[in-house]
This record gives C-alpha cells, structure tokens and sequence, in this order.
C-alpha cells in the first residue's frame, strides 16, 4: 500500500479495542531483566489512559487507518517544561507489525507536528523507550 492509502484521522471511541491491541507492542524490546508481565500492563495502562483524556483539552489521540483497520496510533499533549515553557510532547507512539518501515509513524508524527503547530507550541518532545544494555555485573549495585 503506498502513503496515500494511509489515512490519519482523530480518535474516536469505538477505535479503543483495536488500540489497545496495539499497546504490547511498546513492550517489544525492553530490557531482559524487566519483568514482561509487569511492562505490558504498565504500556496497557499508559494507553488507555491517553485514550482516556483523547478529547480533554491540551490532549489528542490520531489513528492510521487502512481500508477500516486500525494500524497505528499516536497520543500528544501538550506539557509544561521545568523552564516554563508550554511543549508539545508524543507519548506513545506505535504502528502495527506488518505496518512497519511503510510510512506509517511518519505520518504520525507528521499528524502530532501539526497538532502542536495549531496550538502555538514550538517544540515537540518524543521520547524513545529504546533500552540500552548494561553488563549485569558480577556484584549487585549499591548506591551510597
């Protein structure tokens, strides 16, 4: 499917199901030593909470949809940083399987710059859940 077969439009309700059938994939490559269990319902609770504040002001869920089905989502809100500035910041953004590397987080995101852009904001923070592997080491950590 090319781009233009993507569309990205605003969250409603009924997309909730298929949303958080999406939510286990920002538990895909987390550090070994989290426990997996507990990931997945920390990324389920992040989601449905984005879905829940989806039509509060300041806060905004997009979907990418093709042909009816659900494949990806982005949640935006606006957040105020410690110098006082008022950002944008994307808290979770994800895109199904079989959708990867096929334009779909970039229209996201694309979707999620527009939405900041509208409200006067000059920033938009995304930040990564990508781990980063330590050695375990051979003694446990100790802070003093």
């Amino acid at each position: 499917m090319s781009p233009e077969a993507i569309d990205i439009r605003s969250y409603r309700d009924g997309d909730r199901d298929a949303v958080l059938a999406l939510a286990p994939r920002l538990a895909e490559g987390v550090a070994a030593w989290r426990h997996p269990d507990a990931v997945l319902v920390a990324v389920r609770g992040w989601v449905s909470a984005a879905l829940g504040r989806a039509a509060d002001s300041g806060q905004a869920v997009f979907i990418a949809e093709v042909d009816g089905q659900v494949v990806g989502f982005v949640s935006v809100a606006e957040r105020t940083h410690f110098t006082g500035v008022t950002d944008g910041y994307v808290g979770e953004l994800v895109t199904a399987a079989q959708w990867g590397r096929r334009g779909v987080g970039r229209l996201l995101m694309a979707r999620a710059e527009e939405w900041a852009r509208a409200r006067g904001l000059a920033h938009l923070t995304l930040e990564t859940g990508a781990p980063t592997t330590l050695p375990r080491p051979s003694t446990p950590l100790s802070v003093t």
